[in-house]
């Protein structure tokens, strides 16, 4: 019996004993466990401070952008056919002309007086033919007299139209309706044929003349909506219309040129000018938007970073979300905006920059503050 005992207190020690050991290597796989679990928590990947948009639908005019000269419909430089000596200048710099406004008179005292001796050398010849027109009626003198005083006064008229139209040269007036620039022509400056003495713009409409490649000529027509833009007149449109489409495409650059028809009634548009041309293409679409510095491009494809709930939290106990990467498709771009034709749908939030820091998984901080440019018709900023 007393053997029997010691063998049971024995085996209860062991048993007892085993469970020690157990329970040690259990406690301390539990606390090694929440050790490393402890470690790795306080080396995850810090969160990293990015801008994000919410990707809605919007609806674009689709367009065809191009860089234009705007022209005007009728433009000269004003010059002298004949030699002469200023003696008015009847316009100011600048000024609104009419169709016919005399802008300057040379000196024609000379002319005047060549003009008034030939205009009474024509008036005896006029007297000569009707005296012998007389006489050759009663058969006093011969046909050939009468046909010699004739020619003799048609001679004398030619000579009178002639010096008439010179001494109407000395007086230059208005081509058309328009503005003169500035001249530096003064009165008793001598002025010879083809000096320029001002120039004549007619502005009201204006011409814009821009080239688009020959693949997009399908989506043109005479008569198509456009919009005028330049950098003289910041958030400034001028509206127009197609006038003309060159029936010739350029061989070497495979372009064709348009020719639009803007309104400039303010006379604020000036020919010289460059100006972006848009014209409207077809209906309207509708698409789903981001701005282009959301979309990051690599040899796979584009990609974008998507907002995702997340586990970890910050400092005030919040929990902070999560970086996704995700592929789209890029669209069409309008301004700093791009059409995403798959990959993300509306209302997703989107990270729209600091997108070179992530990585799947990598907590973030949204800071608005500063957004990223994301319009549709943006504007050069000059600093």
């Amino acid at each position: 019996m007393t053997t029997k005992r010691r063998m049971a207190k024995r085996m209860i020690i062991m048993l007892v004993c085993v469970c020690v050991l157990l329970g040690g290597l259990i406690g301390f796989n539990l606390f090694k466990a929440h050790m490393l679990k402890k470690f790795m928590a306080g080396n995850a990947a810090p969160p990293a401070t990015v801008t994000a948009a919410v990707a809605g639908f919007q609806t674009w005019q689709p367009q065809l952008a191009a860089v234009g000269s705007l022209r005007a419909v009728r433009g000269v430089d004003v010059t002298t056919e004949v030699p002469g000596l200023v003696r008015e200048i009847a316009f100011s710099s600048g000024q609104e002309v009419k169709a016919g406004q005399l802008l300057v008179r040379l000196n024609d005292d000379s002319d005047r007086a060549q003009l008034a001796s030939l205009q009474a050398a024509a008036d005896l010849s006029q007297t000569v033919y009707k005296r012998d027109k007389a006489q050759y009626d009663i058969q006093a003198i011969s046909k050939a007299q009468l046909d010699a005083d004739a020619a003799d006064l048609k001679s004398k008229r030619a000579q009178v139209d002639q010096q008439a139209a010179l001494v109407d040269k000395k007086t230059i007036r208005a081509p058309f309706a328009g503005r003169v620039g500035i001249t530096t022509v003064n009165p008793g400056q001598y002025l010879n044929p083809g000096d320029a003495i001002v120039t004549l713009q007619a502005i009201d409409p204006i011409y814009a003349d821009f080239y688009l490649p020959q693949q997009q000529l399908g989506q043109l027509q005479v008569g198509q909506a456009v919009v005028v833009d330049t950098n003289a007149f910041n958030n400034r449109t001028f509206d127009g219309k197609i006038r003309s489409i060159n029936p010739r495409v350029d061989s070497t650059t495979r372009n064709v040129q348009i020719e639009a028809t803007v309104d400039n009634r303010e006379r604020k548009l000036l020919p010289g000018m460059y100006a972006n041309v848009k014209v409207d293409a077809g209906s309207e679409q509708r698409y789903l938007t981001l701005p282009q510095t959301a979309i990051t491009y690599n040899p796979y494809g584009a990609t974008v970073f998507v907002v995702k709930p997340g586990e970890q939290k910050d400092a005030h106990g919040k929990t902070m979300p999560i970086a996704q990467q995700v592929f789209v498709t890029p669209g069409p771009t309008r301004g700093d905006q791009v059409a995403i034709l798959k990959g993300i749908s509306e209302g997703m939030q989107v990270v729209t920059s600091g997108q070179l820091k992530l990585k799947n998984g990598t907590p973030l901080v949204i800071d608005n503050r500063v957004q990223p440019a994301n319009s549709p018709n943006p504007t050069p900023q000059e600093q």
